[in-house]
């Protein structure tokens, strides 16, 4: 009988029909692509027995001049710091700070449509504004920490110290959406003053004046945009500036006219305030239903093979919670969002960059931070418990796995006899395999297995069509190449 190799290319793809995605990988948890094999993600373990006592949506890590690391995250009502001995400082102003939410609701009450418009006595349709989830937005200045709260909106700094609060920084302008700091050593309040559109900056080196004058380079401009500001990042040389509509970029230029702004992008806004990451290749976000990269001259779409699973099944009232966070080691960027039947975020979707692939799985986690300053990833769950992540092959009790699309033989017009199945795995034994046959693309699925390797593994199953499970059967950095069957064709009946 003939050896069919099972060479399935690397990643998901999840567009479409299930017999769209024949001879791919279309389902997946907690697995990656690297050097042509399939291999599990690295495991988490909690971070000591402190936690953040909320759900974060914001995290920054850093380092001051003495070499002491920290890691300052923010809430829908307080902003906190872990130092490296997992310490936490609650650095929240005392005074005048204003909470947010921690979820995102739906007016749909008194003053959330426009009168007159509906029946009375029936039900009303979903049309109310979406009062987001609170997020935040943090940087150095030097060594001290810059926070925004989308909701509080006022530019707080943290100047080190156990028993200090963060305080609103002199002169800067208040109801802002977000803040940065640029290059050049600028800070960026966007949204400045309630303005959907306006970018206020202070002047060079020094983030205490604000008000434009000819002894300084402060200023600000309102860009000519249909959207509203979301977020600030920094890329090679200049400072992306996102809205929900498109993206412009600001370049210093130095005086008289300090920033040059062009818009670079549109139809590609952002998503969520925290959906975008800065990497070494550029800018890169997700959107409304597509992914876009910036890494100079105009915005690109990054073609997506996962899209029409994520955007299709995500809770869009709860978007405001989506967070990207970086992996550099693996060259990913990993999205956390909420599915349709989630209010919060439970299911990744990860881009690697390198490889152009996609894969997707499902995990609880709010925020996170590269590795760099710690030695390790650390994300966050919705409780705020903190984890290291790349940390061995514990998943605290999910099981890695990939599973294909449809194989056939030919056509697809005759039916497959499978007898056996030749494993290609580094250490025989680390995966199980089940298969899943079907006669047609809609008719009921029959599972065989599962299966433990041997050479080679003995299996009895017939169908027009079969799907392959890879399952992680130890705690291990397992390997899987290209695996063959044994089968021989039948009849077309």
């Amino acid at each position: 009988m003939p050896l069919i190799p099972l060479q399935i290319p690397k990643g998901v793809y999840r567009n479409g029909t299930e017999y769209m995605a024949q001879g791919r990988w279309r389902d997946a948890n907690l697995v990656r692509w690297h050097e042509d094999a399939l291999r599990p993600i690295g495991g988490w373990q909690e971070r000591g027995t402190v936690d953040f006592s909320g759900t974060v949506r914001g995290m920054l890590a850093w380092e001051d001049n003495s070499g002491n690391r920290y890691v300052a995250a923010g809430m829908h009502d307080a902003l906190k710091v872990m130092t490296a001995g997992n310490t936490i400082y609650d650095i929240t102003p005392t005074s005048g700070f204003t909470s947010g939410r921690v979820t995102a609701s739906t007016n749909a009450g008194f003053g959330g449509g426009t009168y007159g418009n509906e029946y009375y006595g029936t039900p009303r349709s979903d049309t109310g504004v979406i009062a987001t989830a609170t997020t935040w937005s943090l940087d150095n200045w030097g060594e001290y920490l810059l926070a925004c709260s989308t909701d509080d909106g006022k530019i707080l700094e943290w100047q080190l110290g156990s028993g200090a609060d963060a305080a609103a920084l002199s002169n800067a302008p208040t109801s802002n959406t977000a803040m940065m700091v640029t290059e050049e050593r600028f800070v960026f309040a966007l949204g400045a003053g309630g303005n959907p559109r306006k970018v206020q900056f202070s002047d060079r080196e020094d983030n205490t004046v604000w008000a434009a004058a000819a002894t300084n380079q402060a200023g600000d401009i309102e860009l000519q945009t249909n959207g509203t500001i979301l977020a600030g990042l920094r890329t090679r040389g200049q400072a992306l500036i996102l809205t929900d509509q498109d993206a412009h970029t600001a370049t210093y230029q130095g005086p008289p006219f300090v920033y040059g702004f062009e818009r670079v992008g549109t139809s590609c806004g952002l998503i969520a305030a925290k959906a975008a990451a800065s990497i070494d290749a550029g800018v890169i976000w997700m959107g409304r239903r597509s992914f876009f990269i910036y890494s100079g001259g105009a915005v690109t779409e990054i073609p997506c093979e996962v899209g029409d699973y994520v955007f299709s099944d995500m809770n869009n009232d709860q978007r405001s919670k989506i967070a990207a966070v970086p992996n550099a080691q693996w060259n990913e960027i990993w999205w956390f969002y909420p599915s349709s039947g989630s209010t919060e975020c439970d299911r990744y979707v990860v881009y690697d960059y390198v490889e152009n692939i996609w894969t997707i799985g499902q995990l609880d986690r709010t925020s996170g931070v590269d590795r760099g300053v710690f030695r390790e990833p650390l994300w966050v769950d919705a409780d705020g418990d903190v984890f290291e992540h790349e940390i061995g092959y514990s998943y605290s009790g999910s099981t890695p796995f990939a599973e294909t699309g449809p194989i056939a033989i030919g056509a697809g017009d005759r039916l497959m006899r499978v007898t056996s199945l030749i494993p290609d795995e580094k250490t025989q034994g680390d995966v199980t395999a089940k298969f899943k046959t079907r006669f047609y693309p809609n008719a009921s699925e029959t599972e065989h297995g599962p299966f433990t390797m041997s050479n080679p593994t003995d299996v009895r199953f017939t169908g027009r069509q079969v799907r392959m499970r890879v399952e992680g059967a130890t705690s291990a950095d397992w390997r899987v190449g290209i695996m063959r069957i044994e089968a021989k064709a039948g009849g077309r009946r």
